[in-house]
């Protein structure tokens, strides 16, 4: 239970020997004086808002009385029941950037010197079309855990894109951090959602249902993406936004500079003959530096997606799943999902190769892995192609049994043997 706090119990306070001390008042719940060891003394209003807990200065003394200040207590109170955070309504009048400008900021001056070209691409996504439209007019300084865990919640249907969003939060406040736009990452507390690995392979039916549909398909121009996906396991980005400077059509080697790639570290993947196939007759019909140039070719940029084309394609191959949106007037719209996406041609040409006994460490070679640690999510794929090898014996096995019971049926055997050799095979069988 606290004591009233007046002009006589505020003038009579004691500074502590050290730090601060705070006593509240018996009528007006969270108000408070504090005092520090030099003496200063201050009114302060605790109170929570959106399951946080808060601390307001109302002023200090002698310049506000105990009267005023518990008027003003009283005042900030009614506002909290509305709604109102008033220690957030001070930090907007205080003035600052908004979120806007730090990720105005974050995208001139660190994104575009740090990143690649198609990460700078997805990071403009989330921030148009996500991040700004909820924080956007949020002051810097005032956006804390409490905002970004709700954005992240109001994502909770797509975990995927709202890590993807959490992550771009993080890095853009880490960075307000450097820059003393905000004391703290408020990002950096707010827990991501479960994510299921999603590491599927085409088998090759769904292989060659994808080639049929790619050649059906009327734009070639973008089937060939698709088709170089498949043969050389690179990411998507650096197909699309792949250079003919990059490669060597003679020695069939595709040169991949450290800034075109995620582990930013020159690449020199062999291409295969079916790779070079396709690029030396693309080569033919060149019109810019960019194997998949962008609609406007006087800018000088390659496209941009292939996510049309891969919904198109997949539906076509039976790789996709109808479903339906109701349009503006009530009427049910059909759409079409991808059952896979583009990243898992890269998986596919991984877990194919793997299932033919290429080792882990080729693979890696071949993918750009730098740590034997991440080709190691196909080692299952490893297991399985050497099962096969090791069921081989067990063919081994069946075929000398059938030897020996030949022999059996021309010349009897001592009946202990005769009952050993059968349970060895069983037990050999069932440890394959």
């Amino acid at each position: 239970m606290g004591s009233h706090i007046s002009q006589r119990s505020v003038k009579s306070a004691k500074a502590p020997a050290e730090g601060s001390c705070i006593s509240y008042d018996d009528q007006v719940r969270g108000f408070g004086l504090r005092v520090t060891a030099a003496g200063i003394k201050s009114f302060v209003l605790n109170y929570s808002i959106a399951g946080r807990e808060r601390r307001i200065t109302i002023g200090r003394w002698p310049e506000w009385t105990a009267d005023a200040a518990r008027t003003e207590a009283l005042k900030l109170r009614e506002n909290i029941s509305k709604g109102t955070d008033p220690l957030r309504e001070r930090e907007y009048a205080r003035g600052g950037p908004l979120v806007a400008d730090l990720a105005a900021k974050y995208i001139d001056e660190y994104a575009l010197a740090h990143k690649r070209d198609r990460s700078v691409y997805y990071d403009r996504r989330m921030l148009d079309g996500i991040i700004l439209p909820k924080l956007g007019r949020l002051r810097v300084s005032a956006v804390d855990k409490i905002d970004i865990q709700r954005l992240h919640i109001s994502l909770k249907k797509t975990p995927y894109q709202a890590n993807r969003v959490l992550s771009l939060l993080k890095k853009i406040f880490a960075c307000a951090v450097d820059w003393n736009m905000h004391g703290d990452n408020p990002a950096r507390a707010v827990k991501r959602f479960h994510e299921d690995k999603r590491e599927a392979w085409l088998s090759r039916e769904q292989l060659q249902s994808l080639s049929d549909a790619l050649d059906a398909y009327p734009k070639q121009d973008a089937a060939d993406a698709i088709r170089l996906l498949v043969l050389t396991g690179a990411r998507p980005d650096e197909v699309i936004g792949a250079e003919w400077a990059m490669f060597d059509l003679q020695r069939g080697i595709w040169n991949k500079p450290s800034h075109h790639v995620k582990q930013k570290k020159d690449e020199h993947p062999p291409l295969s003959i079916a790779a070079l196939t396709i690029l030396r007759r693309m080569a033919e019909f060149r019109t810019g530096i960019h194997l998949f140039p962008g609609r406007d070719l006087a800018a000088g940029r390659s496209r941009t997606t292939l996510r049309n084309t891969w919904r198109q394609v997949c539906k076509t191959a039976g790789l996709a799943t109808e479903y339906y949106v109701k349009g503006k007037r009530g009427k049910l719209l059909s759409r079409w999902r991808p059952n896979v996406r583009l990243y898992d041609l890269r998986h596919t040409f991984a877990s194919h190769l793997v299932s033919r006994g290429a080792s882990l460490y080729l693979v890696g070679k071949l993918l750009g892995h730098t740590q034997a640690s991440t080709t190691q999510r196909y080692a299952h794929v490893a297991d399985g192609a050497l099962r096969n090898i090791a069921n081989d014996f067990s063919e081994v096995l069946a075929s000398q049994k059938q030897s020996k019971t030949a022999k059996k049926s021309a010349k009897p055997k001592k009946a202990d043997l005769a009952g050993r050799a059968p349970a060895l095979l069983e037990a050999v069988t069932a440890a394959l």
